[in-house]
C-alpha cells in the first residue's frame, strides 16, 4: 500500500455473471480526507463499500484497508471502520446510552471505559440531554447524529457514511456535517457517499464520481471543474459598464489569459493564474468602469452532470 494511503484499491472489480458491477477501481483515499464517493444509484458504490468493508469478494483486483486486505483479514479491517448506513437501526426500546453501551461491549470497552466515553461523545454530538431517553422516541436526525456516535465509540481509523443527512432538517445537517469535519480534524478518514452535491462540497476535499462501475473522474472539485468544464487554472467573472472590442482585445493580451468570453456587460476571463489586479488596471486604462470582478467557483453539480452524460 502506498505511504499514507488509508484505503487503496488495485483493479478492484466484482462481476455478477454477465454484470460487472465495479470494473477495474483504481482509488486511493489518505489519512484525514474527507473523500466524497459520488454517482447515481446502481453505479457501484454500494458494491465497492461490501468489498472494502469484508462484506463482499472482489471478482479480481485487490483492496487494502488501514494496512489490510478486506478479504482475507475482515475482522481487522472491521476493527478499523465505523459504518453509518442510510437506513441506521438501533434497538428503539432502549436508550441512546444503553445502544451506545452494547457497542462498546461488542468493541471489547472495559464499563469504566465505555461510560467515560459514552459521555463525551454524547456531549459532542448534542445528545447528553436525551441520553436516558428511549430511541423510538428520537426524530431521524437525532438518530442521525447517535449514529455518528455509534461510529466514534470504536476509535475508527475510517469512517463510512452513506447519505448521512438524508431526511434532516437544515439545523440537524448543519450538525451531521460539522462532526464529519471535526472527525477529518483528528485524523479520521472519512468515505462520504451521498446525492446532496453541494454539501460534499462544502465539506469533502477530494471526490471521485463512479459511474457503471467505473471511476470517471477523482480529484478536487477546482481540479474536476477546470477538466470537466474547459478553460484555464482561474475564470474570472468581470462586470464593466462597457465592454467594447477594444477593451476585450487589451484583456486578451495579458500574459497567462487563455480566453475571453462577453455576454452583455459581463467578460468570462480564462487564465492561468488569478489576475484580477492586471484585469482591473487594463479595465481602468481603457476609460471603462469596473463595477465587479469575482473568481468563479466551480460548482459540484455541474461537474457531476458533465461526467455523468460523458459515462
Amino acid at each position: 500500500m502506498s505511504q499514507h494511503a488509508v484505503i487503496e484499491t488495485t483493479g478492484l472489480t466484482k462481476a455478477y455473471n454477465d454484470f460487472v458491477a465495479v470494473d477495474g477501481l483504481n482509488m486511493r483515499v489518505d489519512e484525514g480526507e474527507v473523500f466524497g464517493f459520488l454517482g447515481p444509484n446502481g453505479a457501484g458504490k454500494t458494491t465497492t463499500l461490501l468489498m472494502l468493508m469484508g462484506l463482499s469478494e472482489p471478482t479480481s483486483g485487490a483492496a487494502r484497508v488501514c494496512g489490510h486486505d478486506p478479504t482475507r483479514e475482515p475482522l481487522k479491517v472491521k476493527r478499523s471502520v465505523g459504518y453509518l448506513p442510510e437506513k441506521v437501526g438501533f434497538y428503539e426500546d432502549l436508550t441512546a446510552r444503553q445502544n451506545l453501551d452494547y457497542t462498546a461491549a461488542l468493541n471489547g470497552l472495559s464499563q469504566e471505559d465505555a461510560s467515560r466515553k459514552i459521555d463525551e461523545i454524547l456531549e459532542t454530538v448534542g445528545l447528553s440531554e436525551v441520553a436516558e431517553q428511549k430511541v423510538g422516541k428520537f426524530s431521524h436526525g437525532m438518530q442521525q447524529r447517535l449514529g455518528i456516535a455509534d461510529v466514534m465509540i470504536k476509535d475508527p481509523k475510517v469512517a463510512v457514511f452513506d447519505e448521512p443527512t438524508a431526511g434532516i432538517d437544515p439545523e440537524g445537517i448543519e450538525q451531521v456535517l460539522n462532526l464529519i469535519t471535526s472527525m477529518a480534524k483528528k485524523k479520521v478518514t472519512v468515505l462520504l457517499c451521498s446525492h446532496q452535491l453541494h454539501q460534499v462540497q462544502r465539506v469533502c476535499t477530494r471526490v471521485g464520481i463512479l459511474a457503471k462501475g467505473r471511476l470517471v473522474a477523482e480529484g478536487s472539485v477546482d481540479s474536476l471543474g477546470r477538466d470537466a468544464l474547459g478553460g484555464g487554472k482561474f475564470r474570472i467573472e468581470v462586470q464593466v459598464s462597457q465592454p467594447t472590442g477594444k477593451l476585450i482585445g487589451s484583456i486578451k493580451n495579458i500574459k497567462g489569459v487563455i480566453d475571453v468570453e462577453s455576454s452583455g456587460d459581463l467578460l468570462l476571463v480564462s487564465c492561468d493564474e488569478d489576475l484580477r489586479p492586471q484585469v482591473a488596471r487594463t479595465v481602468v486604462d481603457s476609460d471603462s468602469l469596473l463595477v465587479q470582478m469575482k473568481i468563479e467557483e466551480y460548482g459540484l453539480e455541474d461537474i457531476y452532470m458533465k461526467y455523468f452524460r460523458e459515462s
